[in-house]
């Protein structure tokens, strides 16, 4: 299974690089993917990651941006927020909402992936990864409704399916349950706490002082994957 340095973003010996799909996945995780991938192509959908893997160093790279207001914040709609007008808390809030805390993005693992559908996008259409792509009307609302049906049967879920008082609903989100519940399980505050006393996080004292409650809310407050209270 994974270990520290893989966890936390900072190894990449649990990763395949595949230049077909233009991203890197968990080795365990690339051949259902593409039993996935292959399954929505009979449904006319083009499954294409538009994020995969991400190693410290970028998760790094984005929280810094958002912090400094280089990229945008956005609301619980996708709309743009005013980041002069947050406080620090709030910007720590508005960025955990959408971006996870370096060290502790799922991203690290390998096991989760942000997809699109190509076949549905107009010529020179950019995607956002915004929710009205995938509500009703919107480009994306076929791939999300397939994707509702049929994911769990390659071992994948959607921990962010609904909002649960942390991370906005995310439904291009999916998640490798085998090796996801298990990362999930090993990702310690203490591991993510010892991380980012390493780096250069910008707002890393107000970071650190409430990891404890960023932890809850962000990182473990997840949808389990279907069967898994059960179990």
């Amino acid at each position: 299974m994974l270990n520290e340095l893989e966890l936390t973003g900072r190894a990449t010996t649990h990763v395949i690089q595949r230049d077909d799909l233009r991203a890197a996945i968990h080795r365990d995780a690339l051949d259902p993917f593409l039993a996935l991938k292959a399954a929505a192509a009979d449904a006319g959908i083009d499954l294409q990651i538009a994020s995969g893997f991400r190693d410290f160093a970028a998760q790094l790279r984005i929280w810094n941006m958002k912090y400094r207001g280089e990229r945008p914040l956005y609301d619980a709609d996708g709309n743009v927020r005013d980041h002069a007008s947050l406080s620090n808390s709030e910007l720590i809030e508005g960025i955990l909402c959408w971006s996870a805390l370096p060290g502790a993005s799922r991203h690290h693992w390998g096991t989760d992936i942000d997809v699109i559908d190509r076949a549905a996008m107009p010529e020179d259409y950019r995607y956002r990864l915004v929710p009205e792509e995938y509500a009703a009307g919107g480009v994306f609302n076929k791939l999300n409704k397939w994707l509702g049906d049929n994911i769990a049967r390659f071992d994948f879920f959607r921990p962010y399916a609904e909002y649960r008082g942390g991370v906005h609903t995310e439904p291009w989100h999916l998640s490798f349950a085998p090796v996801a519940s298990v990362a999930l399980e090993l990702l310690t505050p203490e591991l993510i706490a010892a991380t980012l006393g390493e780096s250069d996080v910008l707002g890393k004292d107000a970071v650190l002082e409430r990891l404890p409650q960023i932890y809850r809310t962000y990182v473990a407050n997840v949808a389990s994957p279907p069967g898994a209270a059960l179990a």
